[in-house]
């Protein structure tokens, strides 16, 4: 298997890359994957002045909700880019059920060849994708190739709260590393406890039952379906923890 597939696998918290072309079964229940269209939406409405010659690019779009949802709510355009042809063949579909298809376009590609063909966007969006494009630093500096001067970076993902978790930044580290990209943060939206709760379970619920549905009528896979199960509990588990999910709305100096 390929790096690229190693690290989607990582990002959607799949214990091996035997688990990928099973995912658009075991997600096809949830339409938001990554960021949140609702805590984006916000940051948008309080910080950017958007209109219809905004140009959004949303890198790992996943099924296209956040996409969509801009696009409907500002009638910007906006271009959605996933690896998954399944994820970007539903928001085509969602786009048409919105009726906003002329202002919608959706790629299948690897976000990595992305960030070195797309430019000149005002605004790009990526979600908890893990190190796919790099460490935070250098997922960064891909970004900031995507967009102009002036221009604003979205990144939907976690720190932690006493700097003890291996897996993700304090808060005061992932500062330096926007200091260090030359990216100013400008506003944040934390996500509420109770609603991340009800998101989780319905979510774990839902990917429970698909799976459950795929070791039946393949058991001699049970165990990758099982992995999976645990893997995306602990991923809730330690939300729900010591660990802060935040939407980010970044300004490239």
């Amino acid at each position: 298997m390929s790096n690229v597939e190693e690290k989607l696998a990582k990002s959607l918290t799949a214990e091996t890359t035997e688990l990928i072309p099973y995912l658009p079964y075991l997600l096809q229940d949830l339409w938001e994957l990554g960021s949140g269209p609702k805590g984006i939406k916000e940051l948008v409405l309080k910080n950017i002045s958007i209109s219809e010659n905004t140009k959004i690019l949303d890198l790992a779009c996943g099924k296209g909700a956040v996409s969509i949802q801009l696009a409907k709510a500002f009638g910007c355009k906006v271009k959605g880019i996933d690896i998954l042809p399944e994820f970007i063949d539903y928001a085509r579909k969602k786009a048409e059920e919105y009726s906003i298809q002329n202002l919608c376009e959706f790629k299948v590609e690897d976000i990595n060849q992305s960030v070195i063909n797309e430019e000149d966007y005002d605004i790009v969006i990526l979600g908890a994708v893990g190190d796919v494009l790099g460490n935070t630093a250098e997922t960064l500096s891909k970004l900031k190739r995507t967009v102009k001067k002036g221009g604003y970076i979205f990144i939907d993902d976690a720190y932690s709260l006493d700097g003890s978790n291996e897996r993700y930044l304090s808060r005061e580290q992932w500062n330096i590393v926007f200091r260090d990209a030359g990216v100013a943060l400008v506003d944040e939206k934390i996500i509420d406890d109770s609603e991340l709760e009800e998101i989780n379970k319905y979510n774990q619920d839902c990917i429970i039952a698909r799976a459950n549905e795929l070791k039946k009528a393949n058991p001699e896979k049970a165990e990758i379906f099982e992995g999976y199960i645990r893997s995306q509990q602990a991923e809730c588990d330690e939300l729900e923890g010591d660990i802060t999910g935040v939407t980010w709305l970044l300004q490239v100096i």
